[in-house]
């Protein structure tokens, strides 16, 4: 069980002391498949049920260092995937929040930080690319492009055998980009790419192509699920990166050009699991949720009170609130979405592993949330 913490913090921060590295961005890889980059869940699983979507989400997975957690957050998934109570509750897939390899996206890397933790993960893994897959070690010799790897293992023109997954049976995915939207029966999740800097990057053509897709959807909001993924944060609590200017000023942007949000935004990047509530002067209100904790060793705190090294009095966090939060245990996010008498529900739950000295415990449910699409946000727990 996660320890709870006395800190009452209800908004995010920025790091005073974090180095804007915008001089780190690369250049994007060429897609793989054709605009505007959709992926049809049915292509890989024909037999979706039409009134219920339940996937996993996880964030920041790999590391060099103890392996124990993101082996024990694969294994809870796979459990949950077993143990279902009916078929409709089997999660159909896992999406990925970025940072599948540390601390650069290296082919070498991938065989002990992707594919044997996720071996007997019994469903298709979907990725959004993070700053540390897009990385790339000045020192290497073999001088890889930025997401070499990371496209062979998620972007593929078919699915094949990777060459460097070691002994593992999975073949690569065919995602059309490295930024693209998963289109399902009940939601259109979309994956946006958000480079190599510490707070995002992201193109301007990119960007075109993120409020052309919200323009396209809007015409049917309501009708299923929209679902946002990135892998820096917007918002965050925490000391080691903190919220994201850039990240908020783009998505704000292209909302407000598109003139439609998401139902919901999930991130990773930050190390924990935060989950916000941003309410704007219309009425609406949208989740923000970090799920960054999936099995990077090094948790990331959130800032003590009154610290001035982390601020939290900006405009720019007027009308945003922490509403839940853990730093001090690895998890995941299982997602389902159902329809039922014309509405479309999102429910969430987040679960928490227990530590290493804590091997004999067992999975701890630690929040609970449900979003009604079209923007009725309520808590529940």
């Amino acid at each position: 069980m996660p320890v709870e913490t006395d800190i009452k913090r209800t908004k995010p921060v920025f790091k005073i002391a974090a180095i804007d590295d915008q001089e780190k961005f690369k250049p994007l890889p060429q897609p793989t498949g054709v605009y505007p980059y959709h992926f049809d869940l049915k292509r890989t699983l024909p037999n979706l049920p039409s009134n219920k979507l339940v996937f996993h989400i996880c964030g920041d997975t790999g590391g060099l260092v103890s392996p124990y957690y993101k082996h024990r957050v694969v294994e809870e998934m796979v459990q949950q995937c077993k143990t279902a109570a009916n078929n409709d509750e089997v999660p159909q897939f896992c999406f990925h929040l970025g940072d599948v390899v540390y601390h650069f996206g290296q082919a070498k890397e991938y065989a002990t930080q992707f594919f044997e933790p996720f071996e007997k993960y019994p469903a298709p893994i979907f990725a959004i690319a993070g700053n540390h897959d897009a990385d790339i070690d000045p020192t290497d010799l073999e001088k890889p492009q930025s997401l070499a790897a990371f496209t062979q293992v998620f972007c593929s023109e078919k699915p094949m055998t990777v060459s460097f997954s070691g002994d593992s049976k999975r073949k690569s995915n065919t995602q059309p980009n490295i930024y693209w939207t998963l289109k399902t029966p009940l939601a259109n999740i979309i994956g946006l790419y958000s480079n190599v800097p510490r707070f995002g990057a992201i193109t301007g053509e990119q960007k075109e192509w993120f409020i052309d897709e919200l323009k396209g959807i809007a015409a049917t909001q309501g009708e299923k699920a929209l679902i946002l993924c990135l892998h820096h944060s917007a918002y965050s609590a925490d000391i080691n990166h903190g919220s994201s200017i850039h990240m908020q000023n783009f998505l704000e942007a292209a909302f407000n050009e598109a003139q439609l949000r998401p139902d919901v935004v999930f991130s990773g990047h930050v190390h924990n699991y935060q989950r916000f509530s941003k309410h704007y002067p219309d009425g609406d209100t949208l989740p923000f949720i970090v799920s960054g904790a999936g099995g990077f060793a090094e948790l990331h705190k959130i800032a003590k009170l009154n610290d001035t090294a982390y601020p939290d009095t900006s405009p720019l966090f007027d009308h945003v609130v922490l509403e839940k939060y853990c730093d001090t245990s690895h998890g995941f996010l299982k997602i389902s979405i159902s329809k039922t008498e014309g509405k479309v529900i999102i429910n969430g739950n987040y679960y928490t592993i227990p530590e290493e000295r804590d091997i004999d415990s067992t999975v701890y449910l630690f929040d609970s949330f449900e979003i009604e699409a079209g923007r009725q946000f309520k808590n529940r727990h």
